[in-house]
Formats: structure tokens, sequence, C-alpha cells
């Protein structure tokens, strides 16, 4: 692999924007952050031309792209999801499931792991084909019948230690969903903390009391606040009274626990990615896409989960609705968009948005020592972006994607 130099730029790094250093990457790894100086003889030299370099974005909750779904099952369509990604600054993803079948579940995982033993063959070759699978996102099927958004509610169900031992065995998930209020949620996450999993609850119409067994057991990380997901009103209506507290207040409480947002701009208002920044910070939020097949379509209807049998939705070019017209379901864009509207409304500086799309959700996931900042020994995976934090250059190990937007 090349040696390269990028000079010439700002480098955003975990806590502060730097101007006076330049990168240096060598056989696919960061390797120096320094003052500039005179490069190695046959080093590439990459001018930023005065703009940013950024590390590559990390998406923990991801479902597919450019009309293709992780639930698809083949290869082509994990291909097809993650380079769409790519284009849009992720260089490393959580490919995650929607509910469904075991059979889908187990095709899905079986694709993923043929992407994965495919990348590891070209990492000596002259090329990538696309961003790092870093392991799947297992977050349908266990969902509270009354809390399914737009998922196929045919394919929920309640764990079983038959099924999801098996997923758990094939080394691959590395981040684990289930709702805190279903029989058999405990078990479930004592065998995701056994596999080393994020463990996480979504989906779930759960109060205070469900959440700290859940917890007890392992349970760190709450799918995308606020969507799909208990509310004081709603644990009202499943339990009378007294009223008591719900997922939104156990995750403000403790301080161990994390979350995400999908900051798109439909989702969730100006106010909330505010008050979740500033209740949680930088360290604890995570920015995901939970982006479908509508990235980078045009409007229309499309499926969600597996093209056979999934779930419809309509996508109007910005969001994705349900076929009722008034749910959501899912975003159709891309990281960068969710970087560029969270810079733009809310009083994170850059080096803090840039974390919570990078470096926050790859230590959440177990893999900070590998990506998700810019320092010496972690993977070469950079991005070139310009002043609107647009995505002009993407790295993966080094290796400059060849299918530039």
């Amino acid at each position: 692999m090349a040696y390269l130099v990028f000079r010439g730029g700002t480098v955003i790094l975990a806590d502060r924007l730097c101007t006076t250093s330049e990168v240096h990457c060598r056989d696919g790894q960061i390797v120096a952050v320094k003052p500039p100086s005179a490069a190695p003889p046959g080093a590439e030299v990459i001018d930023l031309q005065g703009q940013y370099l950024a590390p590559g974005y990390v998406d923990l909750h991801v479902h597919g792209g450019q009309g293709t779904d992780f639930m698809d099952g083949t290869l082509a369509a994990v291909q097809t999801a993650c380079r769409a990604h790519a284009r849009h600054g992720t260089t490393t993803l959580f490919p995650t499931t929607t509910t469904g079948s075991a059979e889908q579940l187990s095709a899905m995982l079986a694709a993923c792991q043929e992407y994965c033993d495919q990348q590891q063959q070209t990492l000596v070759g002259s090329h990538l084909i696309g961003p790092h699978l870093a392991g799947v996102h297992l977050y349908g099927p266990y969902f509270a019948p009354d809390k399914v958004g737009c998922h196929s509610l045919a394919g929920r169900r309640c764990p079983d230690a038959r099924e999801y031992e098996g997923y758990f065995a094939s080394g691959l998930v590395r981040i684990a969903t289930c709702a805190a209020e279903l029989p058999g949620a405990v078990d479930f996450y004592q065998a995701a903390r056994r596999a080393g999993c994020l463990i996480t609850c979504g989906h779930s119409n759960s109060s205070w009391s469900e959440m700290q067994l859940a917890f007890d057991a392992g349970m760190r990380h709450v799918d995308h606040f606020w969507c799909a997901m208990s509310s004081v009103p709603s644990l009202r209506a499943r339990l009378g009274v007294p009223m008591q507290a719900s997922m939104a207040e156990f995750v403000l409480m403790m301080p161990e626990m994390s979350t995400e947002v999908i900051a798109d701009g439909w989702h969730l208002a100006p106010e909330l990615l505010q008050f979740a920044f500033a209740m949680k910070g930088a360290t604890r939020l995570c920015l995901v896409t939970d982006c479908n097949r509508g990235l980078d379509l045009p409007p229309g209807e499309y499926r969600f989960g597996n093209q056979q049998d999934g779930s419809w939705f309509r996508s109007d070019g910005y969001v994705g609705w349900a076929m009722d017209g008034h749910s959501l379901a899912s975003s159709v864009v891309g990281m960068d968009h969710m970087v560029q509207h969270m810079k733009r409304h809310t009083t994170a500086s850059l080096p803090e948005v840039i974390r919570m799309a990078s470096l926050t959700p790859a230590e959440r996931a177990g893999i900070a020592a590998q990506v998700g900042s810019i320092e010496p020994g972690k993977r070469g995976d950079l991005l070139v972006l310009n002043d609107q934090l647009s995505v002009r250059q993407v790295y993966v190990a080094g290796n400059r994607l060849e299918w530039q937007v």
C-alpha cells in the first residue's frame, strides 16, 4: 500500500481542530499526526486545499440504501448498501436486522459474513469493495407488539434461546436489541453479554423497573431516542396508576447509559437534538442514520426489510413515511446529512459533532482501538470534507474508494 501524507487542511481530532498538523498513513494505518515535514520518498501527498480531514463515520443502526435492504439476504444487497453509505462518509457500519423470519435473519447473517470474507481478501489487493463491516446489529425481531413501528408485525416475536443462541454463535452479532418488557428479555441480555455485544433496548414500552432489570443484565444503550419507545403517558395507558418513569427518564438519569438520535430534520425537532446533546453529551450520544433502501433513490414506495414480504413505506425524498401517511418510517439520508444538521441546529462544536458520528459509536461498540478518531495506530479510515461538511473523498484502510460522488 502507498504511504499517504494528508496536509494543507484542518484535522478534526476527537477534542479539537488542528491546523498545524499533517496525517501520515502507511500500510492502511495511521502512523503519525505531526507538524509538517518532508514527506518520505515515494509518499503520495494529498493536498487538502484548506478542507477538513475527519475520521470515517461509524453507523451503529442502518438498514440499507440505494434500493437494497440488508434483510434481502444477498451479497449483492450488502455490497450495494455498504457502498451507498460510504459515499456519505460511513467507513464502518453494523448492518441492522428488521423483524422477519428466522430463515431471513440467517440469510442476512450469511450474506454479511460473505461480505466480510470477501473484504478480508481484498485488503491485500489494490482496492476495497467498500466500508468495513464491523458486525451485525441484531435489532429485529424482538420488539414489543405495540412498538413495532414501521417493521412488519408478522415478523415480530419474543426472544427464544433456541433461535438467538444460533445468531450469537455465528460470532458476527456485535450489537443486540430486545424490548425489556418481553418474556425472556433478561435471558437474551445475559446471552448477548456473554457474546460480548453492546446490549440495547429498543421498540419497547418498558417501565423504569423493567429497564433496571435490563440494566442489571448488561443493557447500556437505547435505540433512536424518543422513537418507538415508552413515555410516561404510554406507561399510564399500559400499567395504570401511579404513573411510572419510562425509558427516557432512565436513560437521562443513568450516566452509564448511551443513546442515539436520527438527526435528519424530520424525526426530531432542533430543540430535542439540543436537549439530548445537553443531557448526555458527546461521549454518550451517537448519531445514526437508521436508513432504509430509499437512500439515493427518487421518491416512491419501497419495502422496509426483506424485498419479498417487508412492510411498505413511502419516501418523499426527505424521510420515510408509513403507508398511513402519519407515522415516520426510518430515514432516507446518510450520515453526512446527520452531521450537517446536528452542527447547524445545536450548540455542539464541530469536533463534538464528528465525535458523535465516529468515536462515540466506536467506543460503545467496543471497536475504538481500531477506528473512530485520527490517532496513530488506528486504521486509515479518513474523510475529506469541504466547509459545508460535504464528503469529497473517502479512504478506508488508506485506500481511496474509487466510486466517488
